[in-house]
């Protein structure tokens, strides 16, 4: 058992996700950084999709009433027990008495604490995983708080201390960020110009950033094409009829200021998607801070399957290492 002392400023319970509801309205939810959470668990000896911890920006601190072998992969927020600082992206053991505590972050934002045996909290749909919109999931649907007290599987007994992630393996985090875009559906609603500048401009994180969307901000607002509205659209330029958001769907509400939905987001909306950010780069804009810097790069379909299996390549090479 580990009694939550402090939960950080948005510590939630994540494993892969459910996929198959998004059709009613329930997101996939899990790690915002999925490879990070499989290269925790990996670490421990768990399988990779077991429920880990998410922690956001400013990690929890935690007492173990058991021994336990945890890692900590994503976010440098170096972990640290009874205030002695462990190594990152390596297993350790924590005893029972002892106190885990985290920095502050030195790149990234969310870190993901892995336990042997994995987080035993009820599947819902298929999944461990927190959806704290809908009270679904996690623990009791919603993030930490100070008080609870969470129960541990039983461990496989493949996790070593002082497994460590080769350098190789391990995630580059801060820094401008370059996201690649496939232009949306709703792309030739922009006017030349605003489509352009799209791409050309620097954007910066907004405080609002979460599991749903993140903000961008500081770029040229977006014009779109005048036009008559049709039927069932709201007023305002950037609205449409509703239609389906896949995750990675970048909308702009009046044209100021690009939101890309996340893990969380709702399954559909009425406002225009004028790209979708590539799967390949998700992990990236769940480890993006308040206040970095990112540009929005086009590619075509082909470019973005060609980084998506890259990234499995990736994903295949971390399996490879921890197989027993």
């Amino acid at each position: 058992m580990i009694e939550v002392i402090k939960p950080g400023l948005a510590t939630s319970v994540q494993d892969l996700g459910r996929e198959g509801y998004y059709h009613l309205g329930i997101p996939p939810c899990g790690a915002l950084d999925q490879y990070a959470l499989r290269a925790a668990n990996l670490l421990v000896g768990n399988a990779e999709n077991a429920a880990a911890l998410e922690c956001t920006l400013l990690g929890p601190e935690l007492a173990f009433e058991q021994d336990a072998l945890v890692a900590v992969c994503g976010a440098n927020m170096a972990p640290k027990v009874d205030g002695v600082e462990q190594h990152h992206s390596t297993a350790f053991e924590v005893k029972a008495g002892q106190v885990l505590q985290f920095d502050f972050p030195r790149g990234g934002a969310r870190a993901y604490l892995a336990l042997a045996g994995g987080i035993d909290v009820p599947e819902v749909l298929g999944s461990r995983s927190t959806y704290a919109l809908g009270a679904l999931g996690g623990y009791q649907g919603r993030k930490l708080l100070a008080g609870d007290r969470l129960s541990l599987g039983v461990p496989s007994g493949r996790g070593q201390a002082k497994a460590s992630l080769p350098m190789a393996l391990r995630q580059s985090l801060g820094g401008e960020i370059t996201l690649r875009v496939v232009p949306g559906l709703y792309h030739d609603r922009l006017t030349p110009e605003a489509a352009a500048g799209f791409f050309e401009d620097t954007w910066t994180v907004g405080s609002e950033a979460d599991r749903i969307g993140y903000r961008f901000k500081g770029g040229s607002a977006l014009a779109f094409k005048p036009r008559e509205q049709p039927f069932g659209a709201g007023s305002d330029p950037s609205n449409i009829v509703d239609s389906c958001d896949p995750i990675g769907s970048i909308q702009v509400p009046a044209g100021l200021e690009p939101i890309v939905l996340h893990r969380d987001a709702v399954s559909g909306g009425g406002y225009a998607m004028i790209g979708t950010v590539i799967s390949a780069d998700l992990d990236l804009i769940g480890q993006m801070q308040p206040n970095q810097k990112a540009r929005f790069v086009p590619v075509t379909l082909e470019q973005a399957l060609d980084a998506r299996q890259t990234y499995k390549k990736r994903l295949a090479c971390l399996s490879r290492l921890f197989a027993s």
